[in-house]
């Protein structure tokens, strides 16, 4: 099989995998205990915290250890909301946000608070503009903006949004859990509030992630019990995975600081270069400046994306259509329809993401089964608006 979905998820790093292992063999021991085993085990968490901590430029003491990004999300937004209040106060995000950002942004609607949703730009980007016009430094609040979408890649102007909500005087948070690991993340050059990362999408295994949270900054935490993480997030520490978030977060800050995942880029460039040479009809989605380096979405003109992930998939090519979150839903994706997709096209869209594991030789096999699949769908289904049911079989 040829994976091509490492924005769902990534391949564990093998060394990755050799770091965790003797914390679930050997060094099991409880990291709170006072005696020496544990202490060491203690002491694997604290070189892991400095190792999140560098690739981001961040100090240890601000790294928070999460089970996931979309804990990350949850507990600063509903902290920020906590500490602005319902009754005078604003939150803004962007219509393009993962819905680990959505959805608790629609629960505080519901119950009271103005949320503002920023548009995007055709290519993507977030509009600065509307985005400075709907942050009120007249009225407390606070900001979230994805830094890379997790559909098409697109990067946002993080610097001018950042510095926009500063200067209101409201706390800034980022979603950056598609940009950790793949893209230069300076929390000096940037200076968010809180910054959400996720391991599993940078070679680490599910189930651990981080919060950044700025010194000084004020936060409750959302979780209490034994005063874990320096009372910011409590329950007994998933060490092994802690570790293993800390190792591929030491390969994914070398690779950056060495070539900076040239070879993923230029194995992205030869798969878009494949698709539009090959086949008539296909248009690449998103900035073609400001996107990361990993990922390919296009749309295929008369091809419902449905059937495409069926042929790819019996073709042995792993890909989506979309974000994994909403594999299986039937309606034209919210960041899609945001840029101004049509449903056509927006139904029509796939998304294929590398990673460093990606092979030149997986590259163009897929990239000629891409095409096999546009043209036998076009083919089967014949006029526009034919189900991709008629896909199946020889």
């Amino acid at each position: 099989m040829i994976y091509l979905d490492s924005n769902a998820t990534s391949q564990v790093h093998p060394e990755v995998v050799e770091a965790m292992l003797p914390f679930l063999t050997d060094h099991w021991y409880n990291p709170s205990s006072g005696y020496r085993a544990a202490k060491a085990v203690k002491q694997a968490i604290t070189e892991s915290r400095e190792k999140v901590a560098a690739l981001i430029n961040a100090h240890p003491d601000e790294i928070v250890f999460t089970g996931c990004g979309t804990e990350s999300n949850n507990m600063t937004l509903k902290w920020l909301a906590r500490l602005v209040g319902r009754k005078e106060s604003k939150i803004v995000t962007s219509a393009t946000e993962h819905s680990a950002v959505l959805r608790p942004c629609e629960a505080m609607a519901e119950v009271g608070y103005e949320v503002a949703l920023c548009g995007v730009e055709g290519d993507g980007r977030l509009r600065v503009d509307e985005f400075a016009e709907l942050v009120d430094g007249e009225r407390p609040g606070f900001a979230s903006v994805m830094w890379s979408n997790n559909e098409t890649g697109v990067i946002n102007p993080m610097e001018e949004v950042c510095r926009i909500a500063k200067e209101a005087g409201w706390a800034f948070h980022t979603d950056a859990i598609q940009a950790v690991g793949k893209m230069p993340v300076d929390v000096r050059a940037v200076p968010v509030d809180f910054l959400s990362l996720s391991g599993h999408k940078f070679h680490a295994p599910k189930g651990v992630g981080a919060l950044y949270a700025r010194e000084g900054v004020r936060f409750e935490p959302m979780i209490r019990g034994g005063g874990q993480e320096d009372g910011r997030r409590s329950g007994t520490e998933n060490v092994a995975s802690i570790v293993a978030l800390g190792t591929a977060a030491e390969i994914m800050r070398q690779a950056l600081e060495g070539d900076g995942h040239a070879e993923v880029k230029r194995r992205r460039d030869r798969f878009e270069e494949r698709l539009l040479s090959e086949i008539e009809g296909v248009t690449l989605n998103g900035s073609r400046d400001h996107r990361a380096g990993n990922i390919v979405h296009a749309s295929f003109e008369h091809c419902e994306a449905a059937g495409l992930l069926i042929l790819l998939d019996e073709a042995g090519v792993q890909c989506s259509a979309g974000s994994a979150c909403m594999t299986g839903k039937q309606q034209p994706s919210h960041v899609q329809k945001a840029m101004g997709l049509s449903d056509e096209r927006a139904r029509s869209s796939l998304r294929i993401s590398l990673s460093i594991f990606t092979t030149d030789e997986e590259v163009e096999t897929a990239a000629s089964a891409v095409a096999r699949a546009v043209e036998k769908l076009r083919r089967v289904q014949g006029p526009p608006g034919v189900g991709p049911v008629m896909v199946y079989g020889g």
